[in-house]
């Protein structure tokens, strides 16, 4: 079984080939970063100008790649939702038109249901039900995944997620975009111990994230310096307020499994990378006797060849669409992602 994935939920034009699930025959990514970090984040009519431009080539070089033709596939997936609505529709039409041309069914893909199946990658051994921490500049939130086409989710951001953070305090520090990626490497040289930051808690929900007052904290610590002409320690804040997240999303995750009975646990999404998150997760699972998936470096961002392998699930399971499919900024279309009551 051979599944296209298209990618182009943000500002990463993505194509990729998976055989049978699991085997990578090609990823192709177009990266917008540095021509957006003059603006120090994406602007959304750009990014979806540079999705038209690049995306016939980056899927034609990733079938090349994989040594396929249009008509040796058996299905084209797409992310459809969530992500700027300009640039989902550029990825969404391309492949209703390659599917229709090709005569090859359509595969809707929800971008955080591709974020965690990039483990199944690398981790052919990982299958549901376990327990999932999905971490992105957009999204933070603990998912249950029963199957490989039906999930739950157990709690969430009630304000910005945990890669915003990142990086709108990034941003104020003085680090150019994309900011996450900074934080983390001028934590490396920082004293995180040196600021103290607060930890929002949600009343209430025990598992739900609150990361807007964190974010204001450390906004406000670098304004006010700046007023009184103190110089703030930017490599020991970005250490403090790295620990701090880490330390936030560990806690939920081990309540969370603590809740359910889950030893099986996955990280996902861009904010995944994080090398002080990965290191508290693996201490926490370490100290619990859980196992922990987490996907390398190169397939935590966005890409494609996590909407192919997860197209290839929703593909097994009869989860296709026609050519009335369209993208959505927010939301779940097709109820592929069902929150708890």
């Amino acid at each position: 079984m051979l599944i296209l994935g298209i990618e182009s939920s943000c500002d990463e034009t993505a194509a990729s080939v998976v055989k049978d699930c699991t085997e990578l025959k090609s990823s192709v990514i177009a990266s917008q970063a540095l021509e957006h970090q003059k603006y120090g984040g994406v602007v959304p009519e750009l990014a979806s100008r540079r999705h038209c431009e690049n995306i016939l080539s980056t899927v034609q070089q990733a079938l090349d790649e994989a040594e396929v033709t249009a008509d040796m596939l058996d299905g084209i997936a797409v992310t459809y939702t969530p992500g700027l609505i300009g640039a989902l529709l550029v990825g969404v039409n391309f492949a209703k038109g390659m599917a229709f041309a090709a005569g090859k069914p359509l595969i809707p893909v929800h971008h955080i249901t591709g974020h965690i199946a990039a483990n199944y990658l690398v981790h052919p051994e990982l299958k549901p039900p376990y327990l999932c921490l999905v971490v992105s500049g957009g999204h933070t939130m603990l998912v249950e995944v029963i199957k490989y086409t039906e999930f739950k989710i157990l709690g969430t951001t009630r304000d910005d997620a945990a890669g915003e953070c990142f990086d709108k305090c990034a941003r104020v520090l003085g680090y150019p975009y994309p900011g996450g990626v900074q934080i983390d490497k001028a934590a490396q040289t920082g004293d995180a111990k040196k600021y103290r930051l607060p930890r929002p808690r949600v009343a209430g929900s025990e598992l739900d994230c609150s990361f807007s007052g964190l974010k204001t904290a450390v906004i406000n610590t670098v304004h006010h310096a700046g007023q009184t002409g103190e110089i703030i320690d930017a490599p020991s804040m970005a250490a403090s307020l790295q620990k701090t997240v880490s330390e936030i999303l560990t806690e939920k995750t081990e309540l969370a499994a603590q809740r359910t009975g889950y030893t099986t646990i996955a990280m996902a999404g861009g904010v995944s990378a994080n090398s002080g998150l990965r290191a508290a997760m693996q201490k926490m699972c370490d100290k619990n006797g859980y196992q922990l998936y987490m996907p390398p470096l190169s397939l935590c961002g966005d890409n494609a060849a996590m909407i192919a392998c997860q197209g290839s699930y929703n593909f097994l399971a009869g989860m296709t669409a026609d050519e009335s499919l369209n993208a959505y900024a927010s939301g779940t279309a097709i109820g592929e992602m069902k929150e708890t009551s």
